[in-house]
């Protein structure tokens, strides 16, 4: 019998959806999204995400990835979301809201899970990093299997800025970068990860993944790079399973 529960992908551009095989991690349904309401302000994102809920339907809990440190069910940061996004339970707001149990996790978190359980670092033992690019870059960091939860090397500094305003894929976009010129900066944040965390493999995940034939080639490492196996659906499988993981 197929255990299907319902992942979401909060992000600062969209948010989308799907019902998710948690035995297997294949989804059951054409994933939904909607714009990402501005400002995206808990009192604006709660009603469309309790909208897309009622659209994709299923039944039980309900995983939920943001664009934050999760402690304790308690959001700390909000990177690329408004700020009030900051202190607020989350799985309480929603699960209040659509009247059923919410997992609230870290977004990079969720997209390693599904990575990690079914996808490209099925299997893997070390250090694995998983890189989320998107509209910043979110990270998780797996050790033998197990993660360490909300890692923010997005957030790390390369040439005065941080590593995300220089390397996700809105700037590559936003700057009209080609995918060499791309690669390259790609190349400078694995190098300092790779000098500071000595990792055996990376996974790239995100859209943008879905373009890795273009700019795969030219990543250089000392670790494995590998492309995601869910790219754009990372995190709500992850998100899916981590609603699993705690019923």
């Amino acid at each position: 019998m197929t255990r299907s529960l319902l992942g979401l992908d909060f992000g600062g551009s969209s948010i989308k959806g799907a019902l998710v095989d948690v035995e297997t991690g294949r989804t059951l349904t054409s994933r939904v999204s909607i714009k990402t309401p501005e400002p995206s302000t808990p009192d604006n994102c709660i009603p469309a995400i309790a909208g897309l809920v009622r659209q994709i339907g299923g039944e039980g809990p309900v995983g939920l990835a943001v664009p934050c440190v999760v402690q304790r069910g308690i959001a700390r940061t909000a990177a690329n979301i408004d700020h009030k996004w900051i202190g607020v339970d989350g799985a309480a707001l929603l699960g209040a809201t659509i009247g059923r149990p919410v997992t609230f996790l870290n977004d990079a978190d969720a997209a390693g899970l599904a990575e990690m359980k079914f996808g490209a670092g099925r299997g893997s033992s070390g250090v694995v990093i998983v890189l989320t690019f998107g509209t910043g870059i979110g990270s998780a960091i797996y050790i033998d299997g197990h993660l360490v939860p909300n890692t923010e090397f997005g957030h790390m500094e390369i040439r005065g800025m941080e590593a995300e305003h220089r390397a996700s894929a809105r700037v590559r976009t936003a700057e009209s970068l080609d995918w060499p010129a791309w690669a390259e900066r790609v190349n400078e944040f694995l190098a300092r990860m790779h000098a500071l965390f000595w990792p055996d493999l990376f996974i790239l995940s995100g859209a943008v993944t879905e373009n890795y034939a273009h700019f795969g080639p030219l990543l250089k490492s000392s670790a494995e790079i590998r492309s995601a196996q869910f790219t754009s659906e990372a995190g709500i499988v992850g998100a899916a399973l981590a609603a699993a993981m705690r019923r």
